[in-house]
């Protein structure tokens, strides 16, 4: 990447940080063209072309990008000392909320990614898509599962909130309804719903 993409006025990286963002997490990397790209960005190819070289180019870029920012605001909203799961999921959510105000289609590229097949958008990214595992591994450490009645498994409670935050992510955007604190309102309701579920079962138990 050309490093003057920096001297850009903010608005005008946010237009093609967030057209790329967009266009990979609808369409994935191998389908994903710079023609869209551009269209979005209401930018010329040559510009583009001129910072980042290529699609690959742009593609590891708001990747790299992506994985810092959203590490940022991680580190910035989660508690070091909570260990409550279900708050730790509110606070690692309120972080994803936080940046999906300025790049909407952040958290869905993320998501896309984990799913990519094309060994050059895999072999580019490797490296940083392990540093943002090693944070959310770092977040789940911090879960004490000990305080959950002993019927249910920490690991796939874990899951089985991770599949429904990203399915109501998911959701939200296909019917047209994305706004990032609406979505965050919804997610923290579903946080408590099941909180008072596991708890209650444990006094029953």
């Amino acid at each position: 990447m050309n490093g003057k993409f920096f001297d850009l006025k903010k608005e005008k990286q946010d237009r093609m940080i967030n057209a790329a963002l967009k266009t990979f997490a609808l369409h994935g990397y191998r389908h994903a063209s710079t023609d869209d790209i551009v269209r979005e960005a209401s930018i010329s190819k040559g510009l583009l072309f001129h910072y980042f070289e290529s699609k690959l180019g742009v593609y590891t870029f708001v990747y790299d990008y992506s994985v810092k920012y959203m590490a940022l605001e991680l580190s910035s909203a989660v508690d070091d000392r909570e260990t409550d799961m279900f708050e730790l999921f509110k606070q690692r959510e309120h972080a994803r909320m936080l940046a999906m105000r300025g790049y909407p289609y952040m958290q869905q590229f993320l998501n896309r990614s984990m799913s990519e097949d094309v060994s050059e958008a895999l072999i580019a990214v490797e490296d940083m898509r392990n540093e943002l595992l090693k944070v959310y591994e770092t977040i789940e450490k911090r879960m004490d599962f000990g305080r959950l009645p002993g019927q249910v498994a920490g690991d796939k409670l874990c899951k089985m909130l991770d599949l429904t935050i990203r399915g109501l992510l998911t959701e939200r955007f296909q019917n047209g309804t994305f706004q990032p604190e609406m979505l965050y309102e919804e997610i923290t309701g579903y946080l408590d719903m099941m909180k008072a579920i596991v708890y209650q079962r444990g006094v029953q138990a």
